[in-house]
């Protein structure tokens, strides 16, 4: 069973186990040797490159360049040889990887975590996260071949500003010449990967660009700003008179909008509109979209009045990619505004979502504001932090209330609860017509959990 590997790659603290430099090292030798062997995929018989490229790409934490010549080194060690791209969005790491010779990706980033946080997601020569079965041998190796004496060489590796500038092309083309002319647009690029890469895209595509966050310090990131924390920014989209605005998360794998009144429209909403644009142009293949199971009941409800079918995945963009290649379907993602469009990337991409919405909302005759999207149910998500993970069947304070909630609440709501696959936190989303009653239901299961697994018990 996997440890080490989450939802989205590994996470931890910085120079703390698994992201300390012994256990890095290791990851990148066992990657590089499974390079060289089966692949990420199963090699098929096909040859595999005897020296394979892995790229590096990071956001601004300070510990991003510790950790990249901690894989590099690693890389080598394995056979293998380690590109660093530099600062780039985590979709940029993917994207490159399946447009150059490179047979693997890394991006280093903790996404929305604070800046002590930092993390490592792997992706495959075709731009997809690595399935779950692969990270699993790999973990195993990673453990046999970890030695707490290792150490990485100090000599930074030098970047790519000439990769960099091939994601920027592939962003600005996604969009007409001149998409955004005229419109003015505030970027909070959340003191992250977006920082350079989304005002200067944006600005390649004819927008009056405001933007705010900046301006990275290696310990700012995610600083009440960014996706996270989209208040200022709905805020400066009003005293600018913008047409709307975008808030990014550290690696800019996800995007938060606001409209020109400063009203915060979210994941839930951005797909919907989407999908109807391109339901109206004949594009919505299958005629459905995929979310997860955090997505609004309310969404739902109108979906099935509009004749769009709605596939639930697990919380996860690799799982909503998962399902969108099985099931058909061209767009999807999660209400926290990670987006995927499959007809151009492999994965959710905050930057190159933020130009094609915006492209939708330049050639709509409406102002952002007056779009309408569905009536959202009362939703309460809380979230709990814990000492460990049992598995929630075996607690019985916890099932207790969880059967008494789910007497109350009959079918006119639902209830679920799950591990954060990145933190050691339990998050308890409860949806129902009542808002008192379905903050009574959350704060009850919460307590419950807090009582039997919560941080402070030892």
């Amino acid at each position: 069973m996997r440890s080490l590997f989450g939802t989205d790659g590994i996470r931890g603290k910085a120079r703390q186990y698994p992201l300390d430099t012994a256990t890095m090292i290791a990851l990148g030798e066992a990657l590089a040797h499974r390079l060289r062997g089966e692949g990420l995929n199963g090699n098929g018989g096909a040859k595999r490159p005897d020296t394979p490229r892995v790229l590096l790409g990071m956001d601004t934490r300070e510990s991003g360049p510790e950790i990249a010549g901690a894989l590099a080194d690693g890389v080598a060690r394995g056979g293998g040889e380690a590109v660093l791209v530099g600062v780039i969005p985590t979709p940029g790491v993917a994207y490159l990887c399946r447009t150059s010779d490179a047979v693997a990706g890394i991006s280093i980033s903790a996404s929305h975590n604070p800046f002590e946080d930092n993390g490592v997601k792997i992706f495959g020569h075709d731009g997809m996260k690595i399935p779950d079965s692969v990270e699993e041998q790999i973990e195993d190796e990673l453990r046999e071949l970890r030695r707490e004496d290792a150490d990485a060489p100090d000599e930074p590796l030098p970047d790519r500003p000439d990769l960099v500038e091939q994601y920027e092309r592939f962003l600005a083309s996604g969009v007409k010449a001149n998409a955004l002319a005229g419109k003015r647009v505030v970027l909070d690029a959340g003191n992250g990967a977006a920082y350079r890469i989304a005002p200067e895209v944006f600005r390649r595509v004819g927008a009056d660009v405001v933007v705010i966050n900046d301006r990275p310090n290696g310990r700012n990131i995610n600083e009440n700003c960014g996706a996270l924390h989209p208040e200022t920014l709905a805020r400066t989209v009003v005293a600018q008179r913008a047409d709307f605005g975008v808030a990014f998360d550290g690696d800019a794998d996800r995007a938060i909008f606001a409209d020109d009144k400063g009203r915060i429209r979210d994941g839930d909403e951005i797909i919907y509109l989407w999908a109807q644009h391109l339901r109206r142009d004949g594009r919505l293949a299958a005629n459905r979209i995929v979310t997860t199971v955090m997505s609004n009941f309310g969404f739902e409800k109108q979906l099935a009045a509009d004749g769009v079918e709605l596939d639930r995945a697990q919380v996860g963009d690799k799982y909503v990619l998962e399902l969108m290649l099985a099931n058909g379907a061209v767009i999807g993602g999660e209400q926290s505004g990670h987006i995927i469009d499959l007809t151009v990337h492999t994965t959710g991409d905050g930057i190159h979502t933020a130009l094609v919405f915006g492209e939708i909302l330049a050639e709509s005759p409406r102002r952002f504001s007056d779009l309408k999207t569905f009536e959202p149910m009362p939703q309460l998500l809380l979230n709990e932090k814990v000492s460990s993970k049992p598995p929630l069947e075996t607690l019985p304070g916890y099932q207790a209330a969880l059967s008494r909630a789910q007497s109350a609440l009959g079918k006119r709501g639902r209830i679920l609860v799950r591990y954060s696959g990145t933190e050691n936190l339990v998050r308890v989303m409860v949806e129902g017509e009542d808002e008192r009653q379905i903050r009574a239901i959350a704060e009850e299961l919460r307590d419950a959990l807090r009582d039997e697994i919560g941080a402070g018990v030892t």
